[in-house]
């Protein structure tokens, strides 16, 4: 019988396929770092398109309003998503995760550092510089400093600055403790709409609040038509001529604050009230049954209790009144004795065009601002240590 005949060797088919395998795998290796890497760039390309275009005075308003919407919130988790992908593609496994939270602070931290830390170098140098910003001031680079602690007109803005400090904060803190304690004794529906009515001014621009504001103080001569004032219609239905407010110096700089004051004391009322609810009830029964009055309990149990929250709204809203520009711009323009120093900086870079001396009181707006934030960020780091 004759013998089968001898097959050949097959032996390099499984290696010509494994090679083949291998090199469809390198290819779709390569086809996913070209895709990883061509999201976060067409996001890029994108935004900066977008930005041109936002750019454009000559293009439709409102086409802008919807392409900025649009684009910007979807260019932005765009890039974002790309570069995650570019990680999870590229990186290796054991450094991916060491990696991925930079992808996510990076940018932030590039633009902290382009529009606020580069603006506030350059701002501290050209405080030392004269008007054009070209060269240095004299007395040494101090002059501005000096004009400004000599100037009369400045020295109203800073003394007007350091009122609203000490006052706003104080009544917008009371008022809104006040609130918080009284809503606090209502019932949930009740609670609840009373206190989304006292916060509604927050939701209104400094700039509204100042032209509803405007109405209020409204004055009109005699002679000249109707008061459509609130405040002139009451008093002259009592009798009385109608008065110009927001010149009767120096009563005009506390109506201004009333404004700021009734702005912020939603926010004070919403974080005291969360606060206090915060407090032991168990620790409110044992002061009660040793037989503390309602008012014994608040000062001696509800206040100790919170005093670290108080501390953190006085200065978040002394930070916001050492910036205040926007109501002494519109209900003034800083005239009659009202300016303030934010008021008096903007005046000075863009009506009298002296860079230096802007320059030197944004300095020291922002010194003025810097222990608020320190005494914010030890506040935050004590009431995390004690949960």
């Amino acid at each position: 019988m004759a013998e089968p005949p001898v097959l050949p060797d097959k032996a390099p088919e499984p290696r010509r396929r494994l090679l083949s395998a291998g090199a469809r795998g390198s290819l779709l290796s390569i086809l996913r770092m070209a895709a990883a890497l061509a999201v976060p760039i067409i996001g890029f390309l994108l935004l900066w398109l977008t930005f041109n275009f936002l750019r454009d005075s000559d293009a439709n308003r409102l086409l802008v309003a919807v392409v900025a919407i649009v684009v910007g919130v979807g260019g932005i988790w765009l890039l974002y998503w790309g570069m995650d992908l570019l990680v999870s593609t590229v990186l290796p496994a054991r450094i991916r995760e060491s990696v991925r939270p930079a992808v996510f602070v990076g940018p932030a931290l590039v633009i902290l550092a382009v529009y606020l830390i580069y603006p506030a170098i350059n701002t501290t140098i050209l405080a030392f510089k004269d008007a054009k910003g070209e060269n240095w001031a004299s007395q040494g680079g101090l002059g501005n400093f000096i004009d400004i602690f000599t100037n009369s007109e400045t020295l109203v803005a800073i003394r007007n600055s350091l009122l609203w400090v000490v006052i706003v904060p104080a009544a917008s803190v009371i008022i809104g403790l006040a609130f918080a304690t009284l809503t606090d004794k209502l019932g949930r529906r009740t609670e609840s709409t009373a206190k989304s009515m006292i916060f509604l001014p927050m939701a209104i621009s400094l700039v509204g609040a100042s032209i509803v504001w405007g109405f209020v103080y409204s004055f009109r001569s005699a002679g000249f038509g109707e008061q459509i004032g609130l405040l002139n219609g009451i008093w002259t239905g009592m009798g009385n001529k109608p008065v110009a407010w927001l010149l009767q110096e120096p009563w005009n700089n506390l109506y201004l604050m009333v404004i700021l004051i009734w702005l912020q004391t939603g926010f004070a009322m919403v974080i005291l009230s969360a606060a206090i609810k915060s407090v032991p009830e168990d620790l409110l029964e044992a002061a009660r049954i040793d037989g503390a009055s309602e008012w014994k309990v608040f000062t001696r149990v509800v206040l100790p209790s919170i005093a670290s929250t108080v501390v953190v709204v006085v200065t978040t809203i002394t930070i916001v009144v050492w910036k205040v520009f926007d109501i002494v711009f519109v209900m003034t323009g800083g005239r009659f004795n009202t300016s303030v120093v934010a008021q008096r900086m903007v005046k000075e870079f863009f009506t009298f065009r002296n860079d230096g001396v802007g320059a030197a009181l944004a300095v020291i707006l922002f010194i003025a601002v810097i222990p608020m934030m320190v005494v914010n960020v030890r506040k935050f780091r004590q009431q995390e240590e004690t949960r």
